[in-house]
């Protein structure tokens, strides 16, 4: 596609996954023409629960994995091997004095490529990744740099979890050949059935809207519940991995761009 900011052959090197249409097609025509949702699970791996029924989700819904929790590296295989997406959640430093865990990225630190090395490592079969926490290191656009000459070298995407208004993670991904795109929707900051089903919603809406929106969920209760029961209904959009909805945001960016 003209325009590109991607090097040759990184799409090439990782197959994009086809969508499931979670919604009857009306009229019977082309999936394609169905607003897209992308629904990334995160914070697994901790839970052994609620780990468990993420994974039973639809196959379409993508699951990142906190490297540093001890039943990780099992997991995200197994994952894998049902058929989902599967992402490192990796830490980063946060804006204040939050813990994002065990050798999380930091502004300024000479091991953030080693810390990187071990996250990844730590999760077989993955795609991409994404930031846990990282307020105050994904707005540090100099420290992202070698995270995301790393991810190119590997040919891995950065989904950007916007944890911070001013996060730099999709622009210096993409100045560096890295797909990246920003969540639309957090699906669990109120833990009741009420709103999560509420912020399905709304990533319903913004899909239709633009064609493509991504939400981020956590593996709670209530959030694993609602989020069942909503995609055996009928919304009017399908379900797609993270890695094809960076790929339908970015292509949409670069034909309003040229416009």
């Amino acid at each position: 596609m003209p325009g590109t900011m991607y090097p040759d052959g990184l799409r090439a090197s990782r197959p994009i996954a086809t969508a499931t249409v979670v919604a009857p097609e009306a009229g019977g025509g082309s999936s394609d023409a169905i607003p897209a949702i992308a629904i990334c699970i995160d914070d697994m791996g901790g839970d052994a629960n609620g780990t468990a029924k993420a994974m039973a989700l639809p196959q379409d819904v993508t699951l990142s994995f906190l490297p540093y929790a001890a039943a990780t590296p099992a997991l995200a295989l197994q994952s894998k091997e049902m058929g989902h997406e599967v992402l490192a959640h990796v830490p980063m430093e946060p804006i204040g004095p939050s813990d994002p865990g065990p050798k999380a990225l930091k502004i300024g630190a000479p091991d953030n490529a080693e810390r990187l090395a071990w996250a990844l490592a730590r999760v077989p079969g993955l795609s991409g990744i994404n930031n846990h926490e990282g307020s105050k290191f994904s707005g540090d656009a100099a420290s992202l740099v070698p995270v995301v000459r790393i991810l190119s070298e590997k040919r891995l995407f950065f989904f950007d979890s916007r944890t911070i208004g001013r996060s730099q993670i999709v622009r210096v991904s993409h100045q560096h050949g890295v797909e990246s795109a920003g969540r639309d929707v957090f699906l669990d900051n109120v833990l009741t059935d009420a709103a999560v089903k509420a912020r399905l919603n709304e990533l319903a809406d913004k899909a239709k809207k633009s064609g493509i929106a991504i939400a981020i969920g956590h593996p709670h209760g209530v959030t694993l519940r609602v989020l069942a029961a909503w995609l055996a209904e009928d919304h009017g959009v399908r379900l797609v991995p993270v890695s094809e909805a960076i790929r339908l945001k970015t292509e949409r960016s670069q034909l309003l761009a040229a416009r």
